[in-house]
């Protein structure tokens, strides 16, 4: 293989991402060299946090570098390999390139066994995405039986499993997503007890007030704006916020302003905790055993979108920010 096609970053966004922020390319591929490995992607994950890293605002994670590849968690074949740790024909997970193939020193990568669980299950349920829902749930929420439970992005790539874990603690579970669809699989296949279409519902304090009429005391936080503010509001002494994302906020051009009445944190002695969950991969195994059993034994369920060919990946990438997709969103490279 002498060419990779790779998507750039063309430019930095002003508000909303729009087409012309990537660019296609096709580059040489350079030998492989003592300790690398060439990798030919295989499924690319596209995730909400890659927006603040197409700014040069400081964050947990560097920004993507212009007129350079974007990266993202990736399944790969390794088809040439001069690092021992690798051979060619292994499948490995890890930061790659939105590429249909990258030259990569092996730092990072992880091989899995392919027949274990679908390849696309690697970025998605059982990969960081789920992983973040573990975390953020079970270490931080600590749902317990009888308490009720928030989730916002109820149907997302982390929300779909962070709303399943509580309720497999025996919480009442309470959600919203973006439209009637998504909210009806929430409740009829996830197991949530009840969940509102956040663009249809005009008052978010209403509807909670409505499902959670005697408030709540975890709130898995992944949307931000207005529907954390409702929340905020209606949290029960003692009650843990995990805050794992702010979707709705990513392309906003300036901050939005905080929840009124801060001080409500320590009326109602809460808890607010943001998590990376990088600081925490020692806990990986631990989590792909147990999610990994869950799986298999049905008492959990996922679901995918997957786009077909990198360079649609732009395209699903704005329509991710917009909440197009339903479940965990992953392009098909190979």
């Amino acid at each position: 293989m002498s060419q990779t096609t790779r998507i750039v970053l063309a430019k930095r966004p002003q508000g909303d991402v729009t087409p012309d922020c990537f660019r296609v390319e096709q580059a040489p591929l350079p030998a492989v060299a003592e300790g690398q490995v060439l990798a030919r992607s295989l499924y690319l994950s596209l995730d909400p946090y890659m927006r603040p890293r197409m700014t040069e605002l400081r964050s947990y994670t560097p920004p993507f570098e212009l007129d350079r590849p974007l990266t993202a968690g990736s399944v790969a074949e390794i088809v040439e390999s001069r690092n021992p740790k690798f051979a060619a024909g292994d499948i490995v997970v890890g930061m790659l390139d939105w590429a249909t193939h990258t030259l990569h020193d092996g730092r990072g990568l992880r091989k899995i066994d392919p027949a274990a669980a679908p390849l696309p299950a690697h970025l998605g349920i059982l990969g960081m995405p789920g992983f973040t829902a573990w975390h953020g749930m079970l270490r931080i929420g600590q749902p317990k039986a009888g308490e009720t439970v928030f989730v916002s992005a109820a149907t997302g790539a982390v929300g779909q499993l962070a709303g399943q874990l509580a309720k497999l603690k025996g919480a009442r579970v309470v959600g919203c997503a973006g439209d009637d669809a998504k909210c009806a699989w929430a409740v009829q296949e996830l197991g949530y007890d009840a969940c509102f279409n956040h663009r249809t519902e005009t008052d978010y304090g209403a509807a909670l007030d409505r499902l959670c009429p005697g408030g709540i005391d975890v709130d898995f936080e992944n949307v931000g704006g207005d529907i954390f503010h409702a929340v905020f509001a209606r949290m029960k002494d003692f009650g843990r916020m995990i805050m794992c994302g702010a979707i709705s906020e990513y392309q906003d051009r300036t901050p939005r302003p905080g929840p009124e009445k801060m001080f409500t944190i320590v009326q109602r002695r809460l808890r607010i905790e943001g998590f990376i969950v990088s600081d925490h991969m020692a806990s990986m195994g631990e989590f792909a055993r147990e999610v990994g059993t869950l799986l298999k034994e049905g008492k959990i369920r996922n679901r995918e979108t997957v786009v077909e060919g990198l360079e649609r990946a732009p395209d699903a990438f704005i329509g991710l920010l917009k909440g197009k997709n339903f479940g965990k969103l992953i392009v098909k490279v190979a």
